[in-house]
């Protein structure tokens, strides 16, 4: 399977904008499944009333261009549902199945956790024979929540990680491939929010040994995800089988 991300600068608080761009992008690329960075409509914006989603607004974006490249599209946006704020995260088919995760861990450093409410569940989506554990950003930090209880063959992780704390995102990416044995894919966005913070070209994907498989054209990072290899590489080194148990409190 090809994944592709694309490293957009997201214009702050601007969805027409951002929709055009994307699609501009988009229009040489052919990929199994596209991701998109965190909040890909409006940038990582704690106006939650203002810019949240009333009307479906990124969710429709993202089934029109998911049937139009006959893709999967995955990124998050933020949304209101019944009073609440959430980001959340769409994984989208071009069977107009639709799948979505809110962002457990809320950034409380920026005060997301007091305009945004956090997620209650733990999203796995299958989509051509390999399962996607569905992360957002700030999630990265805590590995417990991404363990892999062998339930899930590759972790997505779209984010607005910023440049002054790049270091610990690519780090992160790659002790998260190792200890779960899994494809890490990691897209970051690029340029500068409405909050003057830096954005570098950060994206990565890596194989479950720490090895770096993702290659960089233009704006898109991609990689072929082999699941045969994966499922070789655990027959062989059969660490997940010593693994803690634990449960998860929501």
């Amino acid at each position: 399977m090809k994944v592709a991300g694309l490293n957009l600068d997201i214009i702050w608080k601007n969805k027409t904008e951002n929709f055009a761009r994307i699609e501009s992008e988009l229009l040489n690329v052919e990929a199994d499944l596209f991701l998109l960075p965190e909040m890909f409509s409006t940038g990582f914006c704690m106006d939650a009333s203002e810019v949240s989603d009333r009307n479906n607004e990124s969710l429709e974006f993202l089934k029109k261009i998911s049937k139009e490249k006959n893709a999967a599209f995955c990124g998050s946006a933020p949304v209101e549902q019944d009073g609440n704020f959430y980001n959340r995260m769409f994984f989208v088919k071009p069977d107009d199945e639709i799948s979505f995760y809110d962002k457990r861990h809320l950034f409380s450093f920026s005060g997301e956790d007091k305009f945004y409410t956090p997620g209650k569940e733990r999203v796995i989506v299958e989509y051509k024979g390999i399962r996607f554990l569905l992360q957002v950003c700030y999630d990265l930090r805590f590995p417990v929540f991404a363990r892999n209880n062998d339930d899930y063959d590759a972790i997505l992780y779209v984010a607005n990680w910023p440049e002054k704390r790049v270091g610990a995102w690519e780090h992160l990416l790659k002790a998260r491939a190792i200890e779960n044995l899994s494809f890490v894919f990691g897209l970051n966005r690029i340029g500068t929010d409405g909050n003057d913070l830096l954005y570098q070209e950060s994206s990565h994907c890596f194989f479950g040994d720490g090895k770096e498989i993702s290659q960089k054209q233009g704006n898109f990072v991609s990689a072929e995800l082999y699941l045969e290899e994966l499922k070789d590489f655990r027959k062989h080194f059969q660490f997940l089988n010593d693994r803690d148990s634990f449960s998860i409190e929501f």
